[in-house]
């Protein structure tokens, strides 16, 4: 669904080697909705002082010390997302009925929580459209 082109920034080959892999690439036949799409990430940022990528696009981070990690993870659950039609709910659910049960077999259930007091739980879920018509066709409320 997404390719992720990670790069040693500090390699004093870095453009080179981009070019290399990007050849490669092209030559695997790839769907070109996969090479429009790739996520560019620099790494080893820590290393240069004040570092700012000038490609568009390109994400920097650090690896070792965690930097724009959390960055990269919300761009790669985005770009999936996109390119698999699917989107994140969060849905109100009552744990007597199949809700439940239903989403963590046709859904992927991220996480549930639940409320005592009233028996239900908000569920979030990361969900395809005609999976979510489907849910809402069975369980209207």
């Amino acid at each position: 669904d997404l390719i992720v082109h990670v790069r040693d920034v500090t390699h004093p080959e870095t453009t080179l080697q981009k070019a290399t892999v990007l050849s490669v690439l092209r030559n695997l036949n790839l769907p070109s909705h996969l090479l429009d799409s790739m996520v560019e990430v620099h790494n080893k940022v820590d290393l240069i002082e004040r570092y700012k990528p000038t490609e568009e696009n390109a994400l920097a981070v650090s690896a070792l010390h965690g930097h724009g990690l959390e960055e990269l993870k919300e761009e790669i659950e985005k770009r999936i997302l996109t390119g698999t039609g699917k989107k994140i709910l969060t849905v109100n659910v009552n744990l007597e009925g199949p809700q439940l049960s239903w989403l963590y077999k046709e859904a992927t259930v991220q996480e549930v929580e639940v409320m005592p007091e009233d028996g239900t739980a908000r569920v979030k879920v990361i969900i395809g459209s005609s999976a979510f018509a489907r849910y809402k066709h069975c369980f209207p409320n």
